[in-house]
């Protein structure tokens, strides 16, 4: 069993399946779907945060951009899982871009419709805070990764991260069963892409990882010492 202080790891971000069957069915009324086609920008910052969205198929990722124009990946969305909320309540300029890795349907809900919503359910609104805090909580472990770990442990920590919220166990491995590219690897550790497929190269040597179908798996029993104590598993 996860120790209390891993157990966000495993937390589902699924917000939509959070809510009962009739506080969905009042959100959805709330609001319009539309189609983004493969790289499509659902938002760019700079741009009025009329929205908050709930992505129904494929995926988002949402980034940052450098002084130097370099992406730099906060967290993936996937199907169920709300985002453009850190502008809701102050209805700020967005600071983050949004942007589909794959063909994608996704609710739109205007943002003072939103926060109506909120205020009379109270369950979803504590849903919204449980989100809100485990996005705080990884974007706080992934700044103390940069300032304190070497590229090939932020690069493991990252896809035990992404395991535990978007993969499966399998006997003694995880399996991270979305596609990452190098490039999007790199962008999230703070790396370059050709630093990222070399140190991936050697960790498949030594036995650690193994790439099939375009999943990932991860050899548990294969971790370093001082990651097999940060993580536990079942």
């Amino acid at each position: 069993m996860a120790t209390n202080n891993a157990n966000w790891f495993v937390q589902t971000s699924d917000f939509v399946n959070k809510l009962s069957a009739c506080d969905r069915e009042i959100l959805f009324n709330l609001a319009e779907q539309q189609y983004y086609s493969k790289t499509d920008l659902v938002f760019s910052a700079g741009t009025e945060s009329e929205y908050v969205y709930i992505l129904k198929t494929g995926q988002i990722k949402i980034y940052e951009l450098s002084s130097q124009g370099k992406e730099v990946i906060l967290w993936f969305c996937f199907p169920g899982e709300v985002f453009g909320l850190s502008e809701i309540t102050r209805g700020a300029l967005r600071s983050v871009y949004a942007q589909t890795c794959a063909p994608s349907k996704v609710y739109l809900i205007k943002r003072t419709a939103f926060n109506n919503f909120l205020v009379q359910h109270p369950d979803a609104s504590m849903a919204i805070i449980d989100l809100l805090s485990c996005r705080l909580r990884g974007l706080s472990d992934m700044l103390t990764n940069l300032t304190a770990d070497d590229v090939t442990s932020r690069i493991i920590k990252l896809l035990i991260r992404m395991s535990m919220l978007y993969g499966a166990q399998k006997q003694d491995m995880l399996c991270l069963n979305m596609h990452l590219t190098h490039q999007e690897i790199a962008d999230m550790v703070s790396a370059s892409r050709q630093t990222v497929s070399s140190i991936i190269s050697q960790l498949k040597k030594e036995g650690l990882l193994f790439v099939e179908n375009n999943s990932i798996y991860i050899h548990k029993s294969s971790l370093p010492e001082h990651l097999k104590h940060n993580w536990q598993y079942n």
